[in-house]
Formats: C-alpha cells, sequence, structure tokens
C-alpha cells in the first residue's frame, strides 16, 4: 500500500493559514488533517466547522478530519466534505458508533474510526465493513508535544494484522501524535500507511515544508 502524509494544521501558523496550506499544497502533502475538539471528550478546543468549511474552499487536498468530540453524529452535516475527504470519530465518542460511521458514509464521505491507546484494536473487528481507515492514536488526544505512548508499535502491527485477517488489507492505517521521522519509519514497518505529521516533523524550524515533507517521505 501507497503511504500518505497528512499536515496537522492545528500546529501551522493560524494567523498566516492561506499561506500555509499554499505551501503545503507545493510540498505535495496528500491530506490536511483538521482536528475538532469540545473540551468535554478532551481537554482542548480546537478548530471549528466554519474553519473546515473555509479550509476545503480554497484548496484541492483532500481533508482529514479528525472529530475529536462527543456525539460526533451531531455535527456530521455541518461541513460540506465530499467523496475525497476523510470524517473520522473516535470507536469511544458514541454510543452506537456504527450508526455514525453509517451516516457519515451515506453523506458520501469516507469513514474513519479512531481508537485511544488504551482500547483494544479488537473493536475494529466487528466496524471494518463501516470503515474506510482505522485511526491508531499513539498518544493520548487533545495536544501536541507529547510522546509516542510505549504500545504504538504493537498496537499498529496489531490492527494491520486484524485487518489483513478479515480481508480488508485495503483499509488503510493512519497514525497520530509525535510522528517524527524515527518514529513514523518504524511505525511505516508495522504497518502505518497514513501520517499526522505535527511539530515533531513537517512544522519545524529552520525547514521548509517542501523540504520537511520529502526529508519525511525518505525514510518511509
Amino acid at each position: 500500500m501507497n503511504k500518505f502524509l497528512s499536515a496537522s494544521l492545528m500546529c501551522a501558523d493560524l494567523t498566516k493559514l492561506y499561506d500555509s496550506v499554499k505551501e503545503l499544497e507545493n510540498a505535495g502533502v496528500d491530506y490536511l488533517h483538521l482536528d475538532i475538539m469540545d473540551g468535554s471528550f478532551v481537554p482542548n478546543i480546537t478548530l471549528g466547522f466554519d474553519l473546515v468549511n473555509a479550509i476545503k474552499s480554497i484548496t484541492d487536498i483532500p481533508l482529514d478530519v479528525h472529530m475529536m468530540v462527543n456525539e460526533p453524529s451531531r455535527f456530521i452535516d455541518r461541513m460540506k466534505l465530499d467523496k475525497n475527504d476523510y470524517l473520522c470519530v473516535h470507536y469511544e465518542s458514541d454510543v452506537h458508533v456504527h450508526r455514525t460511521l453509517a451516516q457519515i458514509k451515506d453523506r458520501g464521505v469516507k469513514a474513519g474510526l479512531a481508537i485511544n491507546p488504551q482500547t483494544p484494536v479488537e473493536c475494529l473487528r466487528y466496524l471494518a465493513d463501516y470503515i474506510d481507515m482505522a485511526l491508531i492514536m499513539t498518544v493520548s488526544p487533545g495536544f501536541a508535544g507529547q510522546k509516542l505512548f510505549v504500545g504504538a508499535e504493537r498496537k499498529t502491527k496489531d490492527a494491520r494484522e486484524l485487518l489483513n485477517s478479515l480481508d480488508c488489507s485495503s483499509i488503510p492505517i493512519e497514525v497520530d501524535g509525535n510522528i517524527s521521522l524515527e518514529n513514523g519509519r518504524k511505525l511505516s514497518r508495522c504497518g502505518a500507511d497514513i501520517f499526522v505529521l505535527g511539530t515533531s516533523s513537517l512544522f519545524v524550524k529552520d525547514k521548509n515544508l517542501a523540504q520537511a515533507a520529502a526529508d519525511f517521505r525518505a525514510v518511509l
């Protein structure tokens, strides 16, 4: 499976977001990752639905929207996403999360399921038919700058093996949290396909985005 870069806009310079998006286009990133947090499911509040729609209107890069909110089914219709975009919700965020995933797919958008570090990958077994991507959180969700959790490599490998055993090898695995060059290389070898890049690898000092993206691709 090909490897893809998803640039975390939470880590971009929000005062120059338009310029950052255009620079990311030139850098050849595959997705723009937008984190939506409600201050309840996670202890932080970040980007909102209006900003998602604004970003959608200025770029052809597909969006990779990660909802860290309680009951995300309430908000799916607030975003103008299409068949090229991912909309990812957490396994832990809705009591009947399969309905939420079905709702996303009914909108013609690709559905992603995110699982927290402590959540077993076994939860993917009975939801694989509802998803187009599995997101493995490699840190606790909510804040940038955390260390990779100890079991991240093993968990990524377990998720890949489980999906393959279900004849779902075409479902990509995304990893999110402290995806440095070193961690990206290791997780790629464990079966990760999409890499959410922030301050650990893409938005770094003394390096432009195109060079940072090229450096990351070189280790995969």
